[in-house]
């Protein structure tokens, strides 16, 4: 299973979730992707100022903080 964050450049948010996210790596196997929305203008325009954002393709896991209950309820198939 692959993750991918939608991150900002110095947001603090974003920074906290890709350090719980990595945490969660060695007890949920799965991969994790990072993406910086300013290097993409159409992402920028799609997420704002709404980052960080946590997707599973194109599912929306969670945005702002880690949602950790829904998160490995998704992982566990739940």
């Amino acid at each position: 299973m692959d993750l991918t964050v939608y991150v900002r450049n110095g947001c603090h948010l974003c920074e906290d979730m890709v350090a719980e996210l990595r945490r969660l790596q060695a007890e949920y196997d799965f991969g994790l992707q990072t993406v910086d929305i300013d290097t993409d203008a159409a992402l920028a325009a799609r997420h704002g100022t709404r980052v960080p954002v946590l997707c599973a393709g194109e599912e929306e896991l969670s945005h702002y903080f880690l949602d950790k209950k829904s998160l490995v309820g998704f992982l566990r198939g739940d």
